[in-house]
């Protein structure tokens, strides 16, 4: 055989050989469920100094009475549910699910919280980070308003991408537009899930005035159409005047500065009318009267004779000064 064609064959042979690729020792020794163990997502204690809130987190975090019993649960048991992070870019993690229970183990003087880290892009994260906390039971209008809002926008740009289909989207090629899919989700009307993200226009102090139940939703909403110098005209009567507007009057104002027709004076006007429904109301708690009447006393009989003997003396206190 000749020098070149021994080469050539000695060659291929070498080639041959780096082409197969050998089974490590971990390959060789581990099981195909302890390989699919290790690609599942970890619990890790991560540092609570290095966890920072979600941008614009819609969602109070209080330290009222709840929040107390939950440190002290935190205290004695530790967090029973993990928290979900995604990773910074600048390094640190960002909290996606579970600032409650972040606050409690900082209130439990914990240093370290179990969470679930998970690569997510902004959107995935805003539409988790929403469905996540509105499972609570007591959430306020603002927190509602902004939540749809973010919740909202977040679905319209993934509906707009071409390169997913997000299972929280679920139907969005389905011809359905993202707030019929938004109403769906959380059981509210197209209409009602717009009338709450309305709420945003308000101006903040109004809106704290809404969630203390010190303004109705409806009439809310009518206010959140009036330009920001009449919203802060409003408050500052709101405040002076102590009343606040009945839904007809609200009504009023939004068409009156629709019309460019609405002033502080226009303001403090509509505001001072006699409403019927904040007529003054003489209340007595019943506890303390009820030990007065028979049991077999209908509401209308304990009335009639705490007014007969209301006049009874009336009169005898008239007949007094008379003498």
């Amino acid at each position: 055989m000749k020098p070149l064609q021994r080469r050539c064959r000695t060659l291929a042979k070498s080639s041959a050989r780096d082409s197969i690729k050998l089974a490590s020792v971990d390959d060789l020794f581990t099981t195909e469920e302890s390989r699919t163990d290790n690609q599942r997502e970890k619990v890790l204690d991560i540092p609570l100094s290095e966890i920072s809130d979600f941008p614009n987190h819609p969602f109070k975090v209080k330290a009222d009475e709840d929040m107390l019993e939950m440190a002290d649960s935190v205290k004695q048991y530790g967090v029973l549910v993990p928290g979900l992070v995604r990773p910074k870019a600048d390094g640190g993690y960002e909290m996606v699910a579970g600032h409650r229970r972040k606050k409690a183990s900082e209130l439990a003087g914990k240093e370290t919280m179990p969470c679930i880290v998970r690569e997510l892009e902004d959107d995935q994260a805003t539409i988790i980070m929403v469905d996540s906390n509105l499972q609570r039971e007591s959430i306020s209008p603002s927190e509602k308003a902004f939540a749809y809002k973010m919740k909202l926008e977040a679905m319209k740009r993934q509906g707009e991408r071409t390169d997913l289909t997000s299972a929280q989207l679920g139907r969005k090629l389905d011809g359905k537009e993202s707030r019929e899919i938004l109403a769906e989700q959380v059981g509210e009307s197209r209409n009602q899930i717009s009338r709450y993200i309305r709420l945003t226009s308000l101006l903040p102090s109004i809106l704290e005035m809404v969630d203390e139940k010190q303004i109705a939703f409806n009439p809310a909403v009518e206010l959140s159409y009036l330009a920001e110098n009449e919203q802060q005209d409003l408050y500052n009567t709101m405040q002076s005047e102590e009343c606040t507007p009945s839904l007809a009057q609200a009504q009023r104002m939004k068409k009156l500065s629709q019309d460019g027709r609405l002033s502080v004076d226009v303001i403090f006007s509509i505001l001072t009318e006699e409403k019927p429904n904040q007529k003054e109301k003489f209340n007595i708690q019943r506890e303390r009267i009820d030990r007065f009447f028979p049991s077999s006393f209908t509401e209308k009989q304990k009335e009639d004779l705490i007014v007969q003997l209301l006049e009874s003396w009336y009169k005898k206190r008239q007949r007094e000064q008379e003498r």
